[in-house]
């Protein structure tokens, strides 16, 4: 498997009208297409691809400022949001690699940022269990989102890529 991350462009439009998932997904993250009409209103959100030989296999958004201020202080941080892999691709490590590969990601684009801060519903049992194997910490910090309690978990992201 030899995946590359990559902001999203308006060449990807047709890929992601077919990104596929199940309604067991929906119920914890968004649509790809609408959160791209989002960022493409806000300038502090950005579309991530995750491409294997081209198809699109995972896919989130890592937004700046204001996304981050409901669950961390820091200046420095920025919110992993709407992450998921599509529904015809799982169970194939993509997720895991994704995120194994972010800190390197974030670093060369976004050299600024320390931390990446992500919510993860605390019935998405299976999405904590791999933040938590690809070294995102819970600290303890909760807060309550729209479908229920929302674990805070972090991810420092050393300066050295």
């Amino acid at each position: 498997m030899s995946i590359h991350l990559e902001r999203y462009s308006d060449r990807y439009e047709s890929q992601i009208a077919c990104y596929q998932l199940t309604d067991e997904q929906l119920q914890f993250t968004g649509s790809p297409v609408e959160s791209i009409l989002l960022a493409k209103s806000d300038e502090d959100r950005y579309p991530i691809l995750v491409l294997d030989d081209e198809e699109i296999v995972t896919y989130f958004v890592l937004h700046k400022n204001e996304g981050v201020t409901p669950y961390s202080n820091n200046q420095k941080a920025i919110l992993l949001r709407t992450f998921s892999t599509d529904f015809r691709y799982q169970g194939r490590g993509y997720a895991k690699q994704s995120l194994l590969e972010l800190p390197r990601f974030v670093k060369m684009n976004f050299p600024e940022i320390t931390e990446v801060v992500l919510a993860v519903n605390q019935k998405n049992i299976a999405a904590q269990s791999l933040y938590l194997k690809c070294g995102f910490i819970d600290e303890g910090a909760r807060t309550m989102g729209s479908h229920g309690e929302l674990i805070i978990m972090s991810l420092k992201v050393n300066v050295l890529i």
